[in-house]
């Protein structure tokens, strides 16, 4: 399969909102299974059983001899982009609302432009710089004003904030090492393979950390929507978004997931939505609209008229 960075966005948008929906719902399954399973169990499960669901997918396709011969990489990318951000995201929803820790994780484009620049060395101008400065400027007032109350739920707020910054620069990493590494591998492959990996990782540790008491069906339905929704539909969306659309426009998705956690959170959490974390996720995605080159992509310069 060959990179289609340049596709149509008519052929990718419906799935680039797709996702940002499926995403957006992660964070409230995530809050009411780690409500009882706790956060280690819950995204163990999460990816154990996405595993599961994606496993036929990936033999009936015939995809099976891609992901045994490109498995080192893809089983790292299931540790560095599910393992470990999935059980960050799973502790930190339970001590900040997740509209909050929604707003957070769309700092990941932020990290996903530092980490190629670092790493694949792509070229950042002055306004990508000053879109990261703002970005980061964003999170940062956010979380001034988190632990004085602004959708914190316990005292380990600063905490939460800093789990959900880590997870969202796994993301960012694992992005460029997509990139780097799983470029032309089919996406149900890559999908498939890097939730065995994270699977594989979390195993020992759900073990030790299953709770003591039997999790109530509430949980249970939680646990089965974010495998099957949130993480393997999303995920072969996510590596056909990467495949099609390119790395940064499919870490955009980030943007608008926000929008549809805090509607989630609001509808069934009674979380309230207040004006400073509006305004900083706001800024928080301007910064990033700049850091990513969008905007030049979304209004390009005009081209200069040579007269005769």
């Amino acid at each position: 399969m060959t990179v289609t960075s340049q596709a149509p966005m008519s052929s990718w948008l419906g799935e680039f909102v797709f996702l940002a929906s499926l995403w957006g719902a992660s964070f409230l399954f995530m809050r009411m299974g780690a409500a009882e399973f706790g956060p280690i169990a819950t995204a163990g499960l999460r990816v154990a059983l996405a595993t599961a669901l994606l496993w036929p997918v990936l033999l009936r396709q015939g995809q099976w001899p891609a992901l045994r011969q490109h498995w080192r990489p893809i089983l790292l990318a299931g540790v560095v982009n599910s393992a470990i951000p999935f059980a960050l995201f799973s502790w930190a929803v339970m001590h900040i609302a997740t509209g909050l820790t929604s707003i957070l994780n769309a700092t990941v484009p932020l990290f996903g432009a530092l980490v190629a620049w670092l790493w694949l060395g792509d070229r950042i101008n002055r306004l990508r710089w000053l879109g990261l400065a703002l970005g980061f400027v964003g999170v940062a007032l956010l979380a001034w004003r988190a632990p004085a109350g602004v959708g914190v739920k316990s005292d380990q707020a600063g905490w939460a904030i800093a789990a959900c910054l880590a997870a969202s620069c796994c993301y960012g990493i694992a992005a460029s090492y997509a990139r780097r590494r799983l470029m032309g591998i089919p996406p149900i492959a890559t999908a498939t393979g890097s939730q065995l990996g994270a699977a594989l990782a979390l195993a020992l540790p759900t073990v030790w950390f299953w709770p003591a008491h039997t999790p109530g069906l509430r949980a249970w339905a939680a646990i089965g929507a974010i495998a099957l929704l949130c993480t393997a539909l999303a995920y072969i969306l996510y590596f056909r978004l990467i495949e099609r659309a390119g790395p940064s426009r499919a870490l955009a998705v980030t943007f608008i997931t926000p929008l549809f956690a805090v509607l989630y959170g609001s509808l069934f959490l009674n979380e309230a939505v207040t004006p400073w974390m509006l305004g900083c996720a706001l800024v928080i995605v301007g910064g990033t609209l700049l850091s990513t080159g969008l905007v030049t992509r979304l209004w390009p310069r005009p081209k200069r008229v040579e007269s005769a």
